[in-house]
């Protein structure tokens, strides 16, 4: 009889997704990440793709389209947003500051502790104030939708020696992108920053050009770093690997409000799997970092905070060399001081 009953459901469930397929979608989502199918990005798609189809009954058809198939860079892909040629593109910070350059205030070092005060943030006010801000400066054309992650936390590492300090820094030739706020966070403490392509990097490391980075660990056990020679890691997170979520803002407001209510859902479902893939995905890659010889190394407590204290100059520096970048930075760290009480306030509660 059970098996007789499982059989009938299962049967209606495929016919009932036969007829969702083949009833024709009122509206077509085409989004995009210049990344693969191992990375959080993709996790966040398949879940946002899942949650808006079937909260939508139907109603909304999401078409992914991973690689570059649809754009190649950053750029190229926000004005696809604008355009209307991309509906949903997933960038860092660095591949949107070209056009909104104060998003660059994720990357600025120390500002949020961990990954509850990162995530209370994110899913506050603070994501609503950059979306205003995106949406005035592009015109109304681009919306930015939430705020994720991609890859963890920043951390920096090296070919050479154990960083437990600041001084520890001092003249390492560290990889940067061609960006002056990364630069300038080297500067500052102390090491050399060296400008390299991504793909050129593991050459680049065994050839002694750099001399270390600042990346995930998914990312240096992913590239095989370690096999280039790069074996110590810090954990000092400096900045947490946000993922800004946009869309083509006449696309969402195209819609009548409940299918903007499930997309909206569907961007918060998004956000809280990128926030959960890295943190499974790091163990394992902080275990093979660690069995493969590398030496891993946490900070106390005092050094965080010269880490911190060293760093110090680049904000100063972001609030007078970036765009709306004083405006950006109150905002982001008045939101940081709010989830710092929350936070610490459920601690309390949940200590007693």
């Amino acid at each position: 009889m059970l098996k007789k009953t499982l059989k009938t459901l299962t049967v209606a469930a495929m016919l009932a997704g036969s007829a969702m397929a083949a009833a024709a979608a009122d509206y077509t989502i085409r989004a995009t990440a210049n990344s693969n199918e191992n990375d959080e990005d993709y996790d966040g798609l398949i879940v946002f793709k899942n949650y808006v189809e079937a909260a939508s009954n139907g109603a909304i058809e999401v078409e992914l389209f991973i690689g570059t198939q649809l754009c190649g860079n950053g750029a190229e892909c926000l004005q696809g947003v604008a355009d209307g040629t991309v509906d949903v593109y997933i960038s860092t910070s660095g591949g949107a500051s070209g056009i909104f350059p104060y998003v660059q205030v994720l990357d600025l070092p120390y500002l949020m502790a961990d990954d509850r005060i990162a995530e209370a943030v994110l899913t506050g006010d603070f994501t609503r104030k950059l979306r205003a801000m995106a949406l005035e400066d592009s015109g109304d054309t681009i919306r930015l939708m939430t705020i994720g992650n991609t890859g963890g936390w920043r951390n920096f590492a090296n070919t050479k020696r154990r960083v437990a300090e600041p001084a520890d820094m001092a003249g390492l030739k560290i990889r940067t992108v061609v960006a002056d706020l990364p630069q300038e966070l080297v500067k500052a403490l102390g090491a050399a920053p060296t400008p390299i392509p991504w793909p050129e990097l593991f050459t680049s490391f065994q050839t002694g050009v750099v001399e270390g980075s600042k990346n995930g660990i998914t990312d240096i056990m992913g590239m095989k770093f370690p096999d280039a020679g790069l074996k110590y890691v810090t954990l000092d997170g400096h900045a947490y690997m946000g993922a800004l979520w946009w869309m083509n803002n006449a696309k969402f407001k195209e819609m009548p409000e409940d299918l903007r209510r499930v997309i909206v859902d569907g961007f918060s479902a998004l956000q809280q799997a990128t926030f959960a893939s890295p943190k499974r995905k790091s163990i394992a890659a902080y275990e093979q970092f660690v069995a493969e010889g590398g030496d891993l190394y946490v900070p106390t407590p005092e050094q965080k905070a010269a880490f911190k204290d060293s760093a110090a100059p680049v904000y100063d520096w972001f609030k007078g060399n970036v765009g709306r970048g004083e405006e950006v930075f109150d905002a982001l760290t008045t939101a940081v001081a709010e989830a710092e009480a929350e936070v610490n306030a459920a601690r309390a509660a949940d200590l007693n």
